[in-house]
């Protein structure tokens, strides 16, 4: 078996069982190696986290652009890569993978925001390796499946770095979809931010000597009101009031 077979083969099970691993490996790093201030300092770490935030919220509003714009179903079929037609449109002609762009913005956020040297070695190893892999995969079957019009799509549009040079027409004609950005990704939003909050909550507390359970108590409400968000509209989508085309 070639390396690259090895890498799609990394590939094909991370995109089957991602949803376990990925938060797994987050909680380890983030539980098992202490939080850094920056330079040693507090008060200046302060800006750090407020960094870490507006890295996590721009790869939150990237992904809500892509879906927005031209939604494609990345859960695959039965956990194995799949995809219907080629979707080019959008933010997709931008870069091939515009939302696993804004997912390394997100995860970035959270390490800056935790900002321990070992966590973000371990995690950039950890995660490059994960969606080199999953690209890889979805890769060879787009080429499969779609032959000379994937090849002509790759040879247009970069795989991770965004080239707005054709967007305007990309998007033409095209409406933008608030109602799918709720529908399709407020439980994405809902567990970085969860995340973001109980981590930058735990890195003071720690700090200041507390345990953790005293920085669970600290964020009892801002997580009680995003859960309360996201139970509401769940509740909507579960009974139709909440769709992804107008009334």
């Amino acid at each position: 078996m070639s390396t690259h077979d090895r890498i799609i083969q990394i590939g094909d099970w991370f995109f089957k069982y991602r949803n376990i691993a990925f938060p797994i490996m987050l909680v380890a790093l983030f539980t098992s190696l202490p939080p850094r201030p920056f330079m040693g300092n507090v008060v200046i770490d302060a800006w750090l986290d407020m960094t870490g935030v507006l890295l996590a919220l721009a790869g939150s509003g990237l992904r809500a652009w892509v879906i927005g714009l031209a939604y494609i179903k990345r859960g695959g079929l039965d956990k194995k890569v799949h995809a219907d037609t080629l979707v080019s449109s959008g933010m997709f002609a931008v870069c091939r993978n515009p939302l696993y762009v804004g997912n390394a913005l997100v995860l970035l956020g959270l390490f800056v925001v935790h900002n321990n040297p070992l966590a973000y070695l371990i995690g950039l190893i950890f995660f490059g390796v994960a969606y080199w892999g999953i690209v890889a995969a979805e890769e060879k079957f787009l080429a499969e499946k779609f032959a000379d019009d994937y090849r002509a799509y790759c040879d247009r549009v970069n795989r991770f770095w965004p080239d707005f040079s054709h967007y305007r027409e990309a998007v033409e004609g095209m409406d933008f979809n608030w109602r799918r950005i709720v529908i399709k990704d407020y439980s994405t939003v809902y567990t970085w931010v969860v995340g973001m909050i109980i981590l930058i909550a735990w890195e003071h507390t720690y700090w200041a000597g507390g345990s953790f359970l005293d920085a669970l108590t600290s964020v009892l409400i801002p997580l009680g009101l995003a859960t309360a968000v996201v139970l509401l509209v769940r509740v909507l989508k579960k009974r139709g009031m909440l769709s992804e085309h107008a009334a």
